[in-house]
């Protein structure tokens, strides 16, 4: 399995590193565990930032980043070894694998965190760090300064300058090297496989969660260690629900059913969603909004390209939505017009995409300096345009009712244009019809 190299995480330190101002310290923490209750914890996951630029998959970490220093410029605090503990809880690195395994320059325990970090910030022109995230680190943070500052009299040299780490940081994030599109590329194709799965398998009276275990086993089994977000199955009217995850109705006859689910590979997600019939073919109606929603899509994808704007994918979508929606009468007026009053939004009311990365929504400002960001080499973006009609709408005929469908790809920046790396799925609607036929014939 492909997978970040030691080197690689050392070049992110290293260019981290080279944006900060002489003399300062960067402190970033890792993720926590979280009680689910008494004693039990939800499924670990690292924090996205510690684990970019460290590798380090355990909790109660601390690293510290501080350019130019002599002795050790890579420091990580992490728990210390411990036989008991590691019974029944596993392995853990220690200070010694932190080094050896990790790339750090020096480490320490998590618990001489209070006596060591002090020293460390103290006489630094500028301390970077995630500020107004996590309210008990900025608590911590403000304690380790105190600390420095009871001192004063006796020579020391508080830091007098706070920077939120996150733009320097994140702008690395949204620019992904080779490594990380491949890996991207393998969790793309393992949530394709699961979204073919769960096509061949849907048939009338399933339910709902009964899909998401499909797609959830063929990624497990593929070597994903848990889903990139929480899955959306939405059968019939549930499809309209941007952010349905109940995942707990019936699968229906007649109805199609959207399906918004990815995998996680070595910390990097894919997000695709399909929409198909649960009955393995579209009636007329359907049939009508999914050709549409496809339509744009195929639009936007051919936007994705060096130079472009990052809203321009969106205007193309908007533009083909609001002129097939007046085709098939659900809209009614002049499409120039519609558009500047954004009637489209009675059916399509979120944007075209969104970065993605290490996060689902991963990092990264949309907009610079009041302007849309344009498009370089090596950025990951989703391009899921789609179609939602109410069930309570009263304004179109009854039998546009309760359609949702939504069709999403992922897609990276190339030099040239760009390449969708979730194309291993289907989504031509006959595909579609034969795969399904075909596989529910086998299930009877």
């Amino acid at each position: 399995m492909k997978s970040i190299s030691v080197n690689e995480f050392k070049e992110r330190r290293i260019r981290l590193m080279e944006q900060m101002e002489e003399g300062s310290i960067a402190i970033i923490p890792s993720a926590q565990e979280i009680i689910r209750n008494n004693d039990v914890h939800f499924g670990f996951r690292q924090n996205s930032d510690f684990q970019y630029l460290t590798g380090f998959d355990e909790p109660d970490a601390l690293a510290v980043l501080m350019p130019g220093r002599e002795q050790a410029e890579y420091v990580l605090f992490v728990r210390d070894k411990d036989k008991e503990r590691e019974i029944w809880d596993g392995y853990r690195a220690g200070p010694d694998g932190a080094v050896s395994e990790y790339g750090a320059d020096d480490a320490f325990p998590i618990d001489d965190i209070d006596d060591i970090l002090p020293g460390l910030m103290e006489g630094k022109t500028r301390v970077y760090a995630h500020m107004g995230v996590d309210s008990g680190f900025d608590h911590q943070l403000m304690t380790w300064l105190n600390q420095i500052r009871s001192k004063v009299r006796q020579g020391a040299v508080p830091p007098d300058d706070f920077s939120d780490i996150a733009h320097l940081l994140h702008d690395m994030r949204l620019k992904k090297s080779k490594q990380e599109i491949a890996i991207m590329a393998d969790a793309a194709k393992l949530s394709a496989a699961a979204h073919m799965r769960a096509m061949r398998s849907c048939k009338p009276g399933m339910w709902e969660y009964q899909l998401q275990a499909e797609i959830e086993h063929e990624c497990m089994m593929g070597g994903s260690p848990r889903p990139a977000y929480t899955a959306i199955v939405g059968g019939g009217r549930n499809a309209c629900v941007l952010h349905y995850v109940e995942n707990n109705q019936k699968l229906n006859d007649g109805d199609l059913v959207l399906i918004d689910a990815g995998a996680e590979l070595q910390y990097y997600a894919s997000d695709i969603t399909r929409t198909f019939p649960v009955n393995g073919k579209f009636s007329t109606e359907q049939r009508a909004i999914y050709d549409l929603v496809l339509k744009s899509q195929y639009a936007a994808i051919d936007a994705v390209k060096p130079g472009a704007t990052w809203i321009e994918p969106h205007n193309v979508v908007v533009r083909i939505l609001t002129e097939g929606l007046v085709e098939l009468g659900l809209l009614k007026g002049d499409v120039k017009k519609l558009i500047e009053e954004e009637a489209f939004k009675e059916f399509f009311m979120h944007k075209t995409g969104h970065w993605l990365g290490m996060d689902v929504h991963d990092v990264g400002d949309y907009k610079v300096g009041g302007e849309w960001r344009v498009l370089e080499p090596g950025m990951v973006l989703t391009i899921e345009p789609g179609i939602y009609i109410s069930p309570d709408n009263q304004d179109v005929e009854e039998k546009w009712r309760g359609i949702g469908v939504r069709i999403e790809d992922d897609v990276v920046v190339t030099k040239d244009g760009c390449n969708v790396l979730s194309e291993a799925v289907i989504k031509d609607p006959q595909d579609i019809e034969a795969l399904m036929q075909g596989g529910q014939q086998g299930l009877f």
